[in-house]
């Protein structure tokens, strides 16, 4: 007769045993029981790892917030099953591979990540998917249980005023700039160097004289190159569409592609593997060099720029849409626009002053709105280098929320309220209905949630 692991491990904690043997050794323990669903002390310690690795926030004991996450997690895949909700595979791969790619950078290499987790990275990434994968099902749930949150302004109100002042949070200080930028002209003779030497790594890496990875780690300009230049998987609209046109047209990994140009520079690409529509390269990147003569000479033009808006005889705006070389600001007025998805501010043209490019938070630092910088020198979201000059347009300092400046970060909080209000109340009754045994030995937490202890 054959039973399933599930139903085995069940069957232990069920009768009242504590642990899973092998050969007479524990070799785990079973902690809670929630459903038919077994958590395991080696899941606590593995997330708390994880936990540890990412900086992430623990509330109080982790041996009693880290179970108890993980039990609430059950709860809600359980009901995924029930709703029949369906994710995105191919949104989850490419997930997978940016967060292994972060997490292999944070650790420093993919052998410290595997000796932190003492598996190879083959597993790592299989337990990132399983895990990305609970996480888009738990998120379809919570979508599916709350719904679209749309509250009316006196509903804000209210919630404002239900805060007590000395708990009203600290917004800090924020600006809104606008910028002009001019790209430096690059002597020809800087880009026929960069090729020539693309060239030659391409030689090597054909006579097989020097892997393609090494070169990359030795003398590649990009961010990648301490992965021996792999990007890991990523499809067409995850880059630049020159590099993108050239990489997907690869289709031997020993093969090196022609010399591609995009807006970051010079690349050579090599290819790793193909998933459907989702491809692993590798890429040496290359930039010219800007003499300092070309520098200085963008410098100057900006400068007189500067002294004709600062007289009146030209606008802000006008020059950025017609002089500026940003394109992402030039048909906006020059008006940056926060694009982080984490920020209270993302898709306004408020930035705190943590979220600016440090090149330009340096120069609005002690200027007052309406003013306008001398030029400078800094590097734009393609780390090239480009003269610029910026307009303070607002600032508003730090200071406690309010609603006459806050009312976008004061409405995301009371949704934000309401939405944890629902998915309290739902899982308040799941837990009622939801068989659950904790062990002796860890019911002894303040959890955040009434009736796990029956």
């Amino acid at each position: 007769m054959k039973f399933s692991a599930k139903i085995f491990i069940l069957s232990f904690a069920l009768f009242g045993f504590q642990h899973i043997y092998s050969q007479n050794n524990i070799v785990d323990e079973i902690v809670w029981v929630v459903g038919d669903e077994a958590i395991l002390k080696s899941e606590v310690e593995e997330s708390r790892r994880e936990m540890l690795l990412n900086n992430s926030r623990i509330d109080g004991d982790p041996y009693c917030f880290i179970p108890e996450q993980l039990a609430v997690n059950k709860l809600f895949l359980h009901q995924a099953k029930l709703d029949s909700i369906e994710i995105s595979d191919v949104n989850v791969s490419r997930m997978v591979e940016y967060y292994v790619n972060e997490t292999i950078e944070r650790a420093g290499s993919v052998e410290k990540l595997e000796e932190y987790y003492g598996k190879k990275i083959r597993t790592i990434r299989e337990d990132m998917r399983s895990q990305l994968v609970e996480s888009e099902l738990i998120k379809g749930v919570q979508n599916k249980l709350i719904g679209d949150i749309t509250l009316a302004p006196s509903e804000i109100r209210k919630f404002f005023q239900s805060i007590p002042q000395d708990s009203l949070p600290f917004i800090p200080t924020a600006v809104e700039v606008q910028i002009i930028t001019i790209e430096p002209n690059i002597p020809l003779k800087e880009i026929d160097a960069v090729k020539a030497r693309l060239r030659d790594y391409t030689d090597r890496i054909n006579s097989g004289e020097t892997e393609f990875s090494t070169l990359a780690l030795l003398y590649s300009e990009d961010g990648a190159s301490m992965k021996g230049g792999e990007l890991g998987f990523m499809g067409r609209a995850m880059l630049a569409p020159e590099f993108a046109n050239v990489a997907f047209t690869l289709n031997d990994p020993s093969k090196v592609s022609n010399i591609v140009e995009t807006e970051f520079g010079y690349h050579i690409i090599q290819l790793v593997e193909r998933r459907g529509d989702q491809g692993n390269f590798r890429h040496i990147l290359l930039k010219p060099k800007i003499p300092q003569e070309e520098l200085d000479k963008a410098i100057n033009r900006l400068d007189s720029i500067q002294k004709d808006i600062v007289k009146g005889e030209i606008k802000f705006e006008d020059a950025a849409t017609f002089i500026s070389a940003d394109k992402d600001t030039r048909n906006n007025k020059g008006i940056m626009v926060n694009m982080s998805q984490e920020s209270n501010y993302g898709g306004t043209p408020r930035f705190e002053m943590n979220e600016l490019n440090q090149d330009i938070a340096r120069q609005v630092g002690e200027m007052k709105p309406g003013e306008v910088s001398k030029p400078f020198i800094m590097r734009n979201s393609k780390e090239k280098q480009v003269a610029a000059i910026v307009k303070l347009t607002t600032r508003i300092d730090g200071h406690k929320a309010n609603m006459n400046n806050d009312y976008q970060t004061i409405k995301m909080m009371a949704e934000n309220k309401k939405r944890q209000e629902l998915l309290d109340k739902w899982l308040k009754n799941k837990i009622k209905s939801t068989y659950v045994r904790i062990d002796d030995n860890w019911k002894k937490c303040e959890f955040r949630y009434e009736g796990w202890v029956k």
